[in-house]
């Protein structure tokens, strides 16, 4: 089941995608949901042409907690070692935004890069869970950008700064339940030209094991948001660029970059 949330003719609601291609809003429809997206979805009988509607970040988290360093080709193209155990960081909650929705460039960065992402959203209150129970915390998958200013994240040694800006953490097009996210294709273009192509089967830690150290450091509430990490390839982006960022059975998230002003 894909899980949206979107603007339609009387407001702001979660939503069921039902029909058209993976990625696509061809002969979608959203069905609206009542209250939220965790559990057996219940409908309100209403629904709309996907294209007739606006996708939004499909869960707005309490947190984004990312994995650092969680690719070995990534890791070592910024000179870094493989970690031995996940290094991770905070995303505010402010720094999110979906599909489409512009990524702000700050004037006080001489680079941002991007980096495609395969995300995980929590789907209950959970601490401390063992990575062979993991699958019963999660509510599904999305894709994610984890937007860094990377000349910011040098400097400061620590990740607050680089990866906190507003518009920083773009998420989307929507929550995919039925999905294996062992070893799945993933892509990231910008302009139309492949910068990133990897699969999730490279990752040094799989998503069991990040939900396991993860609720082991703090409680994971519905609807937070895990980064896995992403693979080699990550670069700069420029205003007027558009960056995309494909995940096999889950779809693509297109977002153009601006100058913030």
């Amino acid at each position: 089941m894909k899980l949206g949330r979107i603007a339609h003719p009387d407001g702001v609601a979660f939503a069921a995608i039902e029909g058209g291609e993976s990625g696509s809003t061809r002969d979608a429809v959203a069905r609206e949901i009542v209250d939220h997206p965790f559990g057996t979805p219940t409908f309100t009988g209403r629904s709309w042409p996907l294209a007739d509607t606006r996708l939004l970040a499909p869960i707005l988290p309490s947190k984004v907690v990312a994995v650092g360093r969680n690719y070995a080709d990534h890791a070592a193209e910024l000179g870094n070692e493989v970690p031995a155990s996940p290094i991770i960081f905070i995303k505010p909650s402010t720094s999110v935004i979906g599909p489409n929705a512009p990524i702000q460039l700050p004037p006080s960065s001489e680079r941002v890069d991007f980096e495609g992402e395969l995300a995980v959203v929590i789907g209950r209150p959970c601490r401390d869970v063992r990575a062979e129970d993991a699958s019963t915390v999660i509510r599904g998958y999305t894709v994610a950008n984890d937007v860094t200013a990377r000349d910011q994240q040098r400097a400061d040694v620590q990740f607050t700064r680089g990866k906190g800006y507003d518009s920083f953490c773009p998420i989307g097009p929507w929550i995919e339940t039925e999905l294996d996210p062992t070893d799945l294709w993933l892509r990231t273009e910008l302009d139309g030209q492949v910068a990133q192509d990897g699969h999730t089967g490279d990752m040094v830690f799989s998503v069991a094991e990040i939900v396991e150290f993860v609720s082991g450091v703090m409680t994971l509430l519905p609807g937070d948001v895990l980064l896995t990490g992403t693979p080699a390839g990550v670069g700069p982006m420029q205003a007027g660029q558009t960056v995309s960022v494909s995940i096999e059975g889950i779809g693509t998230l297109s977002n153009p970059v601006v100058a913030r002003r």
